[in-house]
């Protein structure tokens, strides 16, 4: 076998020297290199010399396999050196022409947006929390007052892995981390902007990735008249004019009382009113379940999704934009 790994060495020496063009070098290649290639073929018979051989023989394979690798190496920058003589040599190749401009990227306009939430926020003192996107079915939905026999789980099309953890179906799990962390310290103010997932038939107003921000504010003494102050406040911001906020009574596990929140410009009052969000008090099984006393202290929590800030802000009529990577979509902000 000696005999016949020295020929092959000669042989595919010759071979590489003789080759005309890259391509052809790629080619030879795969045929001594390659998974079935003629060396691995060679070394596949190694269990057929007796012991003592093999070793010397395996020894033997690999530095013919590092001189084919070099000559192979040698012979590619030859070509490259061609090709680069051949394209300096171009009599439409000009070496002092400026290089075109590079081209910019551009921030997603749910980045754009979010940003701008949590600017607001933050000047409002709240702090940013962030969370897993796979979650346990404790924080998604047990100590979000959502056990398991609960209507409410209905509502929501739940991706489910095979450990028992889920992909978050909001990001309201994670007041209860932020309250964890905090362990019962008050005030909590805090914001959690992240993605979310459901399973959820696609069309111009569904996707099953989106975003949401959800907020919490936990405090002594605090009520709904606090809750639609900041939010009145948070949504001129946004929108740049100030809002008329109106309740509408709404149920979610999470809170009680629970609120859908419309809005409109104040200086449109016969204007279309506009759902914007949910919202209300904090649960107290929630705030228990996150280490605060509810006869001691009180709080609002709402939960606003992205997409549709976004769509309403640049006119966007189909949410499937926003998880399309298009560029001609990214352009335009």
């Amino acid at each position: 076998m000696k005999a016949r790994l020295a020929a092959l060495s000669a042989e595919a020496l010759a071979r590489i020297a003789a080759v005309e063009d890259a391509a052809a070098l790629e080619q030879v290649e795969q045929t001594l290199l390659g998974r079935k290639g003629e060396l691995s073929t060679l070394m596949r018979g190694i269990g057929d010399l007796p012991p003592e051989e093999r070793g010397p023989f395996g020894q033997a394979v690999n530095a013919a396999k590092q001189a084919l690798a070099e000559a192979l190496e040698e012979r590619r920058g030859e070509f490259a050196e061609v090709a680069l003589r051949a394209e300096l040599g171009d009599v439409r190749f000009d070496p002092s022409e400026p290089a075109p401009p590079s081209v910019r990227g551009h921030l997603h306009p749910i980045t754009l947006v979010r940003r701008e939430v949590e600017r607001i926020f933050t000047g409002l003192g709240f702090d940013i929390e962030d969370g897993p996107e796979v979650e346990s079915e404790a924080y998604n939905f047990d100590m979000l007052n959502i056990p398991a026999h609960h209507p409410a789980r209905d509502m929501q099309d739940t991706f489910w892995l095979e450990s028992g953890q889920v992909l978050r179906t909001h990001t309201s799990c994670v007041q209860l981390r932020a309250m964890q962390e905090r362990e019962g310290r008050l005030p909590i103010r805090v914001i959690a902007p992240g993605r979310v997932f459901r399973n959820e038939q696609q069309d111009a107003t569904h996707e099953h990735t989106f975003h949401q921000v959800e907020g919490l504010m936990i405090d002594r003494g605090v009520s709904v008249a606090d809750m639609k102050g900041v939010l009145a406040m948070f949504l001129s911001r946004l929108f740049g004019a100030a809002v008329e906020i109106r309740l509408r009574p709404s149920y979610f596990p999470f809170v009680e009382p629970g609120f859908e929140l419309d809005m409109r410009r104040a200086d449109d009052p016969g204007g279309e009113w506009i759902e914007l969000m949910g919202c209300g008090l904090v649960h107290p099984h929630v705030l228990r379940a996150g280490g605060v006393d509810p006869e001691e202290a009180s709080g609002f929590a709402f939960g606003i999704g992205l997409d549709r800030v976004v769509m309403m802000r640049y006119g966007i009529d189909d949410i499937r934009w926003m998880m399309s990577g298009d560029p001609r979509f990214l352009r335009q902000f």
